[in-house]
């Protein structure tokens, strides 16, 4: 039997009554939230919505599994075709689905950036994985275009 999503307005318990990997799996679930955030906003996409927008776009995700993700019953990481999929179901950029995937799954840590859209995050992403030396270079052609455009 799968357990409801946690809900913080319904669930009064404080995070230092819980035990640490229970607070871990309570805090880490950022895809379910997804998934639950598109199907309570205000025009309710439902689960067989989330489903035929996936199946249409050529990445298939049935309705049962969108259900199960809602509750954070999913026990592993999506494939990499299953986020493309409810990257089409959710009208969500796929690098947004893939981070709340690596924050559940994966216990990705990662700083939000406030005032950006989603290339800047894929740019921040891209430079992370590079040598000290690349992103040296790269930090100093970002520095440089700053410098110009607050010449101008």
């Amino acid at each position: 039997m799968e357990a409801a999503a946690p809900n913080p307005t319904r669930d009064s318990t404080s995070h230092e009554q819980l035990p640490n990997d229970l607070v871990r799996d309570v805090d880490r679930d950022d895809l379910s939230r997804l998934v639950r955030e598109v199907n309570d906003d205000a025009h309710g996409v439902s689960f067989q919505k989330m489903a035929d927008r996936a199946e249409a776009g050529g990445y298939p995700v049935s309705k049962a599994f969108f259900q199960r993700m809602a509750t954070n019953g999913i026990p592993t990481a999506p494939t990499a075709e299953r986020l493309r999929g409810m990257a089409l179901a959710l009208a969500r950029p796929l690098a947004v689905v893939q981070r709340a995937a690596a924050i559940q799954y994966l216990d990705y840590q990662a700083t939000e950036l406030a005032g950006y859209d989603d290339d800047i995050r894929v740019i921040v992403a891209h430079l992370a994985g590079m040598e000290k030396s690349e992103r040296r270079r790269w930090q100093a052609m970002i520095e440089a275009d700053e410098r110009v455009k607050r010449e101008e």
